[in-house]
């Protein structure tokens, strides 16, 4: 089943992730300040990925990607693709489980790593 993963960055702002049913991150959110922004936006997104845009990029190196466009805002920028074909099947795993996904949050778990 695919997630939405919630996760702190070094700079200490929150983000989620949508990752696949094979674990591979799908996008990447846009940084929030606060924990409790970040869960609403995944709430909103969720709700609305059926009908929000997936607008298409190509970089310089040929590489393929898109964002996440609701309501006129980028709110997240998918990982980086080979093929357009590949895009679309990403966009497509989104449209089809995103609705259903779970949402986990790791952004309070503290890794310590003994010497």
């Amino acid at each position: 089943m695919a997630t939405f993963v919630i996760s702190k960055r070094f700079s200490g702002d929150y983000k989620f992730e949508f990752t696949s049913r094979k674990g591979k991150t799908i996008f990447t959110s846009n940084a929030y300040e606060l924990r409790m922004d970040c869960e609403a936006a995944v709430e909103h997104i969720r709700s609305v990925l059926e009908t929000c845009s997936y607008v298409k990029f190509k970089t310089t190196k040929g590489k393929f990607f898109f964002r996440v466009v609701v309501e006129n805002e980028v709110v997240a920028t998918s990982r980086k693709y080979s093929t357009e074909l590949m895009v679309q099947k990403g966009i497509l795993e989104i449209t089809k489980y995103g609705s259903k996904a779970e949402i986990l949050d790791f952004s309070n778990n503290n890794f310590l790593f003994e010497d």
